[in-house]
């Protein structure tokens, strides 16, 4: 299934995308009885996302909705950095053997097809913007065997991760602060089912600015699969439903005020932005 999170009418609500719109989970529930939350981040985290058939139920036109981000606050926002190795080529950076990971706040996020907001220049003056792919994990786990390490993942997403470039450029323990800036954060808008999706490994990351492609490539060449960036965290932490993986991108875009970004990854989704 693919979920998204929508708002119509002025109300929000959780639905299920379909080829003729978006089946609301409202009229789901009504229709066969189910009993799943009117909220994304709540079905994720009932685990009622299993409960919910789309036939026959009354879809509401794409063009009448507006899509929102699955849900504002994930439990935990990790990425990770230098995954594929063009990324680290561009930044002149060397590949990590373990993951690069860093956690973002989600003060920092933007609504899908919404605007990022660059600081002022005298804060930063090089920023970049990267389309991944993010892992949704579906179960609450610790100390995961690597066998064990798909059943935990609900499903995956489009990301949009920005950098403050010339701030991490001063000191890679700024990390943080260069990747926490308002608006420098989305996924979504659609959530699809890991079921929907056989062979993660063939997903290809794409990342589009000004229409034109400006890094693409597959699933397969990162040096730390989704998997393994799954079963690797939980060794450190508890990971909860709803929380969010960040997988890194091929390459970032060089962005200026006037310019569009796009990530799209075909088979889960596409996220785009315009920047001022």
């Amino acid at each position: 299934m693919k979920f998204i999170r929508f708002e119509h009418d002025g109300s929000k609500h959780a639905g299920v995308l379909t080829d003729g719109g978006i089946a609301p989970v409202e009229l789901i529930n009504a229709k066969y009885g189910s009993q799943a939350p009117d909220d994304l981040l709540a079905i994720i985290q009932t685990g009622t996302a299993g409960e919910l058939r789309v036939e026959g139920v009354e879809n509401i036109p794409l063009d009448r909705v507006t899509p929102l981000l699955p849900y504002d606050v994930p439990p935990k926002i990790w990425c990770i950095g230098l995954n594929y190795r063009s990324h680290a080529e561009d930044i002149q950076a060397e590949q990590p053997e373990e993951p690069g990971s860093f956690m973002k706040p989600a003060s920092c996020m933007f609504s899908p097809g919404g605007e990022i907001v660059l600081p002022p220049p005298e804060i930063s003056n090089d920023v970049d913007a990267e389309g991944e792919l993010g892992v949704i994990i579906g179960t609450k786990c610790r100390f995961l065997a690597a066998a064990d390490a798909q059943s935990a993942i609900f499903g995956y997403t489009t990301t949009l991760d920005l950098t403050a470039l010339d701030i991490l450029r001063k000191n890679t323990r700024y990390l943080t602060r260069a990747k926490s800036i308002d608006t420098f954060f989305s996924f979504g808008p659609v959530i699809v089912t890991a079921d929907e999706t056989a062979d993660v490994g063939r997903l290809e990351v794409i990342t589009e600015h000004n229409g034109a492609i400006c890094s693409r490539d597959f699933v397969s060449n990162m040096r730390h699969g989704p998997l393994e960036l799954v079963r690797f965290h939980s060794r450190f932490m508890t990971l909860y439903p709803g929380d969010l993986i960040s997988t890194g991108c091929p390459k970032g875009a060089r962005i200026k005020a006037g310019d569009r970004v796009k990530a799209r990854i075909d088979g889960v989704g596409e996220l785009s932005a315009t920047v001022r």
